[in-house]
C-alpha cells in the first residue's frame, strides 16, 4: 500500500509595528496549535546568554552571510543596526515539506519579498488597538535608548504606508483573540473581527501620532504620555 503524501504546508508572513505584541501572539499561536513550525532566522549578531545555534537563530559571519546573499539562499534579508538577518529558503522549504506551516516574523520590506517569490504565502500584520498603547509600549520598554526609540518611532511612520499591502490587518487587543482570528483565518474559516477599513485608519492615526511626537520632541528620554 503506497503511503500517502504529506500535504504541503502554508507559508504565514508576520509583521507588526514594534512593541505591538507581535512575538507574545506568535508563541501562544505555536503552543495551542503544533502544526505550526516558526522559521529560524540566519543573523550575524553574537548569541545571546542562552541561546542555541539552530534554535533561536542560525549564527554566522558577516563573510558567510554575504556568500549566501550571492548564491540566492535567502527568501529575504535585511540589514540595520550594524547587523544582518535573513530567512533560508531551504529552511523554510524543509518545514512546508514535512507538512509545517511555517511562521516568519520579519519586517515589511522583507516580507513583501517573500509574498513576491511565494504568491501562496498569507500574509498578516499586526497593530495596536490605538496609536496611544503604542507609543506607551515603545517608550514604556525602559530598555532602549533614546536613540533606539526614535529610530523604532520612524519606522513605524515608515511602515505605515505598506501596512495596505497585507492580506490581513489584525488589531492585537487581547492576545487570546488575536491568536484565534489568525488561525482561523490560515484555516480559511475565519474573518477579521475589525474591518479593513478601519484597520487602516488605525494605522493612520499611529502614523500620526508618531510624526507628531518626532517633530515636537529631539530627545525622547523626554516623552511623556
Amino acid at each position: 500500500m503506497a503511503r500517502r503524501k504529506k500535504k504541503r504546508g502554508k507559508l504565514l508572513v508576520v509583521s507588526g509595528f514594534s512593541g505591538v505584541g507581535k512575538g507574545t501572539v506568535i508563541k501562544q499561536l505555536m503552543a495551542e496549535h503544533p502544526e505550526y513550525a516558526f522559521s529560524v532566522s540566519a543573523t550575524t549578531r553574537a548569541p545571546r546568554p542562552g541561546e542555541v545555534d539552530g534554535k533561536d537563530y542560525f549564527f554566522i559571519d558577516t563573510e558567510t552571510f554575504d556568500r549566501f546573499v550571492d548564491e540566492d539562499r535567502f527568501l529575504e534579508y535585511a540589514r540595520f543596526f550594524n547587523r544582518a538577518y535573513g530567512t533560508l529558503r531551504e529552511h523554510v522549504e524543509k518545514l512546508r515539506d514535512e507538512g509545517k506551516t511555517v511562521i516568519l516574523d520579519i519586517e515589511v520590506e522583507g516580507a513583501m519579498n517573500v509574498c513576491r517569490l511565494c504568491p501562496d504565502a498569507v500574509s498578516v500584520y499586526i497593530i495596536p488597538p490605538d496609536a496611544k498603547e503604542l507609543v506607551r509600549r515603545i517608550v514604556g520598554r525602559g530598555t532602549e535608548t533614546a536613540e533606539q526609540i526614535q529610530k523604532r518611532m520612524l519606522k513605524a511612520v515608515q511602515e505605515a504606508d505598506i501596512v495596505e499591502r497585507y492580506s490581513y490587518i489584525v488589531v492585537n487587543d487581547q492576545v487570546e483573540k488575536t491568536v484565534d482570528e489568525i488561525h482561523s483565518l490560515m484555516q480559511g474559516s475565519g474573518t477579521v473581527r475589525v474591518p479593513r477599513e478601519k484597520a487602516l485608519q488605525i494605522t493612520k492615526d499611529v502614523q500620526t501620532e508618531l510624526k507628531e511626537i518626532l517633530k515636537d520632541r529631539t530627545e525622547c528620554d523626554n516623552i511623556s504620555i
